[in-house]
């Protein structure tokens, strides 16, 4: 059995209304979110373009929780410095397309950010095991990553089993995050494959029973205590 403890959950915003961005943050601060995820898309690197440093400039008096910013982007080095500015405490960036992943991380951990890598559904887990050792993160992605909404990919919870492997092998203590499609039905899987953190957008922004009830149902599901 899980401890529900162990549950972290990770509200992305990418899923809640702009116009009530800074309510709705502090709704899932006081229910018990243990960060706020920040999805940011150029268009390019993904199929959409979403937001910049400005939205995290205006979320950092908003908030205590630590400020996750998922570069979804073609460059990112050249943008660490702008959203580490404007508040961001942790970078996670791609494996995919970046030629020099070592150097993003470590200048990341250089601006005395935390630093994370994430991969998606279709890259092979070995491709984080070199890097592994110098981050405090892994995210996977259950979805293929550009928007928000989509269904969680079943064959990624095999993934996540050898996510977990690796990092209870080279780097225990890690954060073993997971992205995309997380609700009440898919969470437990999630879960039981060893992930601990969960990105979910709209099951808690979106849900019919709020945002403190939404995010007390996930961690119900996660603990199977539904």
């Amino acid at each position: 059995m899980i401890d529900p403890k162990d549950i972290k959950l990770a509200p992305s915003i990418l899923a809640a209304d702009f116009a009530k961005l800074g309510e709705q943050v502090k709704e899932a601060e006081k229910a018990g979110a243990d960060r706020i995820h920040i999805d940011v898309m150029d268009g390019h690197f993904v199929p959409n373009i979403s937001i910049g440093p400005l939205v995290v400039r205006s979320l950092r008096p908003v908030t205590k929780l630590p400020l996750e910013t998922h570069l979804m982007i073609s460059d990112p080095d050249k943008y660490l410095d702008d959203f580490a500015k404007a508040g961001s405490d942790a970078f996670i960036v791609h494996v995919e397309g970046n030629a020099h992943l070592h150097r993003t991380v470590q200048k990341i951990k250089a601006l005395g950010k935390r630093a994370g890598v994430v991969f998606n559904p279709a890259t092979p887990v070995g491709a984080i095991e070199e890097i592994l050792q110098d981050v405090e993160l892994v995210l996977v992605m259950t979805v293929n990553p550009g928007f928000g909404g989509q269904q969680f990919i079943q064959s990624t919870l095999q993934k996540i089993r050898k996510v977990r492997e690796l990092i209870d092998r080279l780097r225990p203590g890690c954060d073993l995050e997971v992205d995309g499609g997380i609700e009440p039905h898919t969470i437990g899987a999630a879960a039981a494959a060893g992930a601990r953190v969960f990105v979910a957008g709209s099951a808690i922004f979106c849900a019919k029973e709020g945002i403190t009830g939404a995010m007390q149902n996930l961690v119900k599901s996660a603990t199977g205590k539904a």
